[in-house]
C-alpha cells in the first residue's frame, strides 16, 4: 500500500533539498514524479521547488482551493506518476492533506510532504497539524540552532533584526526573516550567540 509522508523541520533544515534529491532518485530509475508547491510561496518564482545550495526543479502551482486528488489524478492519466512531492506542505489545507490520502488509498501513489511543523509563535499549520495526525510515517529532518542544540522552533525577525511575537501567521520569508533555534532559545527570544557548542542533535 502506498503511503503519505510528513518531513518536517524548523527553517534552513533542507527540506527542499531532500525533496529534489527524492525526485532525483525516482527520475533516475525511469519512473515520473509530480512536485507540487503552493502558490503563496513564490520567493525563487512561481512553479519552483527550489534550495537555499543552489538547485531547483519545475512544479506545479496549487493554492488552497485547489483539489490535489484531481490535479494528481489528472496528471496520472497523462502519465503515470510514481510519486507525488509536495514542497512547503505547511501551507496545506485539511482536506488538501484528505485528498493527498486518497492519492495514496485510491490511486496507490507515495505522497512525501515537506514543511514546518510550527510557525514563529510556537502553534502549528493547518497543514502540519493535519500531516501529524493522518501521516502513516513522520519524519524529522534536523538542524542545529546557534547554541549547538537540535533547533525545534523558529524566530521571525523584523528589518531591523529584532525578534517579532506578534503578527500573522504566514509572512514568506528566508534567512532575512526567519532563525532556527532550540526551544530554550525561542522561549528567550534569542536569535543569536556566542561560540555554539559541539551539535546535540
Amino acid at each position: 500500500m502506498a503511503k503519505l509522508y510528513f518531513y518536517y523541520s524548523t527553517m534552513n533544515a533542507g527540506k527542499s533539498t531532500v525533496l529534489l534529491q527524492s525526485s532525483y532518485n525516482y527520475r533516475e530509475r525511469g519512473m515520473n514524479t509530480l512536485l507540487l508547491a503552493p502558490e503563496i510561496d513564490n520567493r525563487m518564482g512561481a512553479g519552483k521547488v527550489s534550495s537555499r545550495i543552489g538547485i531547483n526543479a519545475e512544479a506545479e502551482v496549487f493554492n488552497t482551493a485547489d483539489n490535489l486528488f484531481v490535479i494528481v489524478d489528472h496528471e496520472h492519466n497523462r502519465a503515470p506518476i510514481h510519486c507525488v512531492l509536495i514542497d512547503e506542505a505547511q501551507f496545506l489545507t485539511k482536506r488538501q492533506v484528505h485528498q493527498l490520502s486518497d492519492v495514496c488509498d485510491n490511486l496507490e501513489i507515495p505522497v512525501l510532504a515537506y514543511g514546518l511543523r510550527t510557525d514563529f509563535q510556537g502553534n502549528l499549520f493547518e497543514g502540519s497539524d493535519a500531516l501529524l495526525a493522518w501521516a502513516d510515517t513522520l519524519s524529522e529532518i534536523k538542524t542545529i540552532c546557534h547554541c549547538g542544540s537540535k533547533a525545534t522552533m523558529v524566530l521571525r525577525m523584523d528589518n531591523s533584526g529584532r525578534v517579532v511575537k506578534e503578527g500573522q501567521q504566514v509572512q514568506i520569508g528566508g534567512n532575512e526573516r526567519y532563525v532556527p533555534v532550540c526551544r530554550k532559545h525561542f522561549k528567550e527570544g534569542i536569535a543569536q550567540g556566542g561560540d555554539p557548542q559541539l551539535p546535540l542533535l
